[in-house]
């Protein structure tokens, strides 16, 4: 009996994120994947830019394993840049735009990346962090800011257009590396978390099937959070699957205002942002008499305070709202609040997706009853590989089996789940527990505040203290520490109230949106 071609069979058995390019452009050829500011990009264009760029990095060296450092801000050429390293089989490393030119360069050190591609907007930034990193070999710079970053750039679209389109025969298998997403570093150094071709895989195929399916019809969905986010990123990748539009949205600040205007002129149907942005959109003026198109509608990255949500319900009464909760490890959903569920289950994270396994454990592992709060750890194909160079914490975060999420969390007697705090983030005063988003959630009910985030504060009597950091609703009269305390003696124990009462024009928060507690960690205890 001849023994078959392996080769050709481990071929036919791949579906690397390439490949689902491949597949898109031979199924929706003509039908626009991405729009921006007046631009429209089809899956077989998209398909072929992205060959040629693969081609292009070829030439320059960079081949299987090696990692291709990206640093745009949304634009149609960052789901090329994104797409063009995986067909060669090396791995895409997306890096926050909003980071400082040190931070950059740590995260191009540590990933090791021989190949960065720049927005042209950035150069200069990009050519202070990338000075002392000895691994960068090759540059690509595009609008003409080649110059700003130097004399060994490369223009990109030069590059591009100048690439073969022959295609590439590389078979990747779908268990290497498909990408490095540096978590947000809300608590300190970000660490690279390792994403498979199988977990981004199974990561749409699992959410597609917990919220609906594909739809008959392509859907149009607006993208304005950064694509260098886990969220941009699975949103981005997320039209391969189904044939969907991604109207990209790209600002350097948030305009609710505009996010309402594309809503109605690129009938948007669907849409993801942070709780905070939901509720400047809700705020937008007129916002109810507008002729929309949405049918769906999600939020994640950051826990949602009772009055966004109500917001949310009563702005956008047609279109189920998704809560989708997860991490960055978990490529990212793990959880889900159905739109059926939004409004008995208000507050809650949801359900476990299929073919997830999570338990709530307690500090030796063991599960915690019904309605006590523990960390929540998980199995599943979504998990990550690993962190990328860090050993120590890969295995960590896996003691025991399991992926340790750091949340804290409680499972209701429906099964529903009910995010208490980050376990870094909990307050432990006078031997009581006190979480965060407890306190949160009370000093958030009282009208005038804006925003809050409470912290703990070292104290020699009780270890620890609360200190919230609040923003006025109306700055002219701001609430004070008396007027808080008055609002929550009915809504929570005293130990739980805080001691101290910082009004500040904004909360730190990162480009994920999320508040960034150590820098108010650091001013509390200064």
């Amino acid at each position: 009996m001849t023994s078959p071609d392996l080769s050709a069979v481990n071929a036919g058995r791949r579906m690397s994120f390439a490949a689902q390019l491949s597949r898109a452009a031979r199924l929706y050829g003509d039908r626009v994947a991405f729009s921006f500011a007046g631009r429209d990009l089809t899956f077989g264009a998209l398909d072929e830019r992205v060959t040629q760029l693969a081609s292009a990095l070829a030439e320059q060296g960079v081949g299987r394993g090696d990692r291709v450092a990206i640093l745009m801000r949304n634009r149609l050429e960052f789901p090329e840049t994104l797409l063009a390293p995986l067909r060669l089989g090396a791995i895409a490393v997306p890096v926050n735009f909003r980071l400082v030119a040190g931070e950059i360069s740590y995260i191009l050190a540590d990933s090791g990346a021989c190949a960065l591609v720049v927005d042209g907007g950035l150069a200069s930034t990009a050519a202070a962090a990338s000075s002392t990193v000895d691994s960068l070999k090759v540059v690509l710079v595009t609008d003409g800011g080649e110059a700003d970053f130097g004399p060994d750039a490369l223009a990109y679209e030069q590059t591009v257009v100048t690439g073969s389109t022959d295609p590439l025969d590389i078979d990747v298998p779908e268990s290497e590396a498909a990408f490095i997403i540096y978590t947000s570093g809300t608590t300190g150094r970000p660490k690279g978390a390792v994403l498979t071709h199988f977990n981004l895989l199974m990561a749409h195929l699992i959410q597609g099937l917990a919220t609906g399916g594909v739809a008959r019809e392509p859907a149009t969905s607006l993208l304005a959070v950064p694509m260098f986010h886990i969220a941009g990123l699975s949103l981005s990748l997320s039209s391969m699957i189904t044939g969907s539009r991604v109207v990209l949205y790209s600002s350097p600040t948030f305009v609710p205002a505009q996010i309402v205007d594309l809503f109605e002129t690129e009938r948007v149907t669907s849409c993801f942002f942070v709780p905070s942005q939901w509720a400047m959109i809700c705020a937008v003026p007129g916002i109810k008499d507008r002729d929309l198109t949405l049918d769906k509608i999600s939020w994640g990255a950051a826990v949602a305070a009772p009055s966004v949500l109500a917001a949310m319900a009563e702005v956008f009464p047609q279109a189920p709202a998704y809560c989708a909760f997860g991490q960055t490890e978990m490529s990212p959903t793990t959880c889900v609040l159905r739109g059926e569920d939004a409004v008995t289950k208000m507050g809650s994270v949801g359900t476990p997706l299929p073919g997830i396994e999570v338990r709530i454990v307690d500090e030796f592992m063991k599960d915690v009853a019904p309605g006590d709060v523990g960390e929540i750890v998980y199995r599943g194909p979504t998990t990550m590989r690993e962190y990328w160079n860090k050993p120590e914490a890969t295995a960590e975060a896996f003691a025991g089996g399991w992926f340790h999420s750091g949340d804290l969390v409680r499972m209701d007697e429906d099964g529903f789940i009910w995010v208490v705090d980050r376990k870094k983030d909990m307050i432990i005063s006078g031997g009581e527990n006190i979480y965060c988003a407890e306190v949160e959630a009370a000093i958030d009910s009282h009208p005038g505040v804006a925003d809050v985030s409470v912290v703990g504060r070292a104290d020699s009597h009780w270890g620890q203290v609360p200190v919230a950091f609040v923003v006025a609703a109306d700055p002219a009269s701001p609430p004070t520490l008396e007027n808080v305390l008055e609002h929550l003696r009915e809504r929570l124990a005293s130990y739980k109230r805080p001691k101290e009462v910082v009004v500040v024009e904004a909360l730190p928060r990162n480009a994920s949106g999320k508040v960034q507690k150590f820098v108010l960690r650091e001013q509390a205890n200064a």
